[in-house]
């Protein structure tokens, strides 16, 4: 019998309803994807799938650790417990949320998920890896209460697909559950970049959290998504390290203990923007020209086979050695980091590309290690070294159009 990573399947369920809400949008001739954004998105979401290859085992290894050393009651399986396991994490999680908005270092993980400008189902799997881990810190109450470990990665398995459905424009307003609830209404405050709106609503799957501590705000005026100071990047790279620069050059700047406290653990409105230009001049060189149709279609395409080779490196885990996941990993990484540097039409995703063959050419080698497949391989990786600049222009020519 095959034995398969039943969590893998998560990759089809949440790209089917993605299009499903792409194709809807389109017939009600609603605009709600842009091409851009909606691969940058994707780009976040399919790094975060592939560190938890690296992270879930490491999880449940420190739960396990604090419930049976450090436990303070002992819980078991029921009606009951599932219900309290039910209100302390999300009650849980609206603290993380909230200290992920008021607290630099929570905010230069949890930034990236609130980048874009689009607001759709694709702006839900914006979560990254360091995200995961301050999340992990706040889910470490949970076993230190006595929840048992397998109880807790049940329900966050659970507790994780909820707010997937929030994240949309196509639904209005859900009547009696907007009292309960985080609907999509709640969410797309949460999202939007309007005064009024800002720091609302960090409910996850309860709304009451927010209306019991005065964090709740109606969705009334029409939301603009989006951070105040919009990043107006798609790097891969850009996206998730910049906060954290901005903060070492604040760091830099601080005089004495508490200045440098006050950067790591005051609130994100205290890192002087200046920061954020002087790194925008120091390292961003925005090609602002459209991208063409055909490279849409390539950089579609990219996605397309990294999804594919995601699905099925996750699907397969038992059968794939230590080695190839971690190529394969490699691959994936760097072919989303591919994608951002595409989109903005960079010249050094030739050599990118080149170092992603030879990584392609060492996953054929471990799945056939023959010396006819590494005579191929050989050859593959020499041939645009012999023909460097006739490749590399070919090359630019066919991305870019010269």
């Amino acid at each position: 019998m095959i034995k398969i990573n039943i969590l893998a399947l998560a990759v089809p369920f949440f790209i089917g309803f993605i299009l499903l809400e792409y194709f809807v949008s389109q017939k009600r001739k609603k605009k709600l994807h842009q091409f851009e954004e909606s691969i940058a998105n994707l780009n976040v979401g399919i790094a975060e799938r592939v560190t938890d290859l690296l992270t879930t085992g490491a999880f449940y290894f420190v739960f396990s650790w604090i419930y049976n050393n450090y436990a303070i009651f002992d819980i078991h399986p029921g009606f009951l417990s599932w219900v309290m396991i039910f209100l302390v994490t999300d009650f849980v999680w609206y603290w993380y949320h909230r200290f992920g908005h008021k607290v630099n270092l929570f905010w230069s993980v949890h930034v990236v998920h609130h980048q874009s400008d689009d607001f759709n189902y694709t702006v839900s799997t914006r979560i990254t890896i360091f995200q995961a881990v301050a999340r992990g810190l706040f889910w470490s109450v949970l076993p230190l209460l006595g929840f048992p470990p397998d109880m807790i990665a049940v329900f966050l398995i659970i507790h994780g697909v909820y707010p997937f459905f929030t994240h949309t424009q196509l639904v209005g307003k859900l009547g009696w559950l907007e009292y309960v609830f985080v609907t999509p209404s709640h969410h797309r405050v949460h999202h939007s970049s309007n005064p009024e709106y800002l720091d609302k609503n960090y409910g996850d799957i309860l709304i009451v959290w927010d209306k019991l501590l005065g964090t709740f705000a109606e969705e009334k005026e029409e939301p603009k998504y989006g951070l105040t100071k919009p990043l107006n990047s798609y790097s891969f790279l850009w996206q998730h390290f910049h906060f954290q620069l901005e903060m070492l050059l604040a760091l830099r700047e601080a005089k004495g203990i508490k200045a440098k406290l006050k950067v790591l653990f005051g609130k994100p409105d205290d890192i002087d923007p200046v920061h954020r230009e002087y790194l925008e001049e120091k390292l961003l060189n925005r090609n602002k020209q459209p991208i063409q149709l055909a490279l849409q279609r390539l950089i579609l395409l990219n996605t397309v086979i990294t999804l594919i080779v995601l699905f099925f490196t996750l699907l397969l885990t038992e059968y794939v050695t230590t080695q190839q996941q971690i190529l394969l990993c490699v691959f994936i990484l760097l072919s989303i980091i591919n994608s951002g540097a595409m989109i903005e039409q960079k010249r050094w995703v030739f050599y990118l590309d080149y170092f992603r063959l030879l990584v392609v050419g060492l996953i054929c080698y471990t799945f056939i290690p023959s010396d006819s497949m590494l005579l191929s391989i050989t050859i593959l990786w020499l041939l645009p070294l012999f023909f460097y600049k006739s490749t590399q222009k070919k090359y630019y020519a066919y991305l870019y159009n010269g």
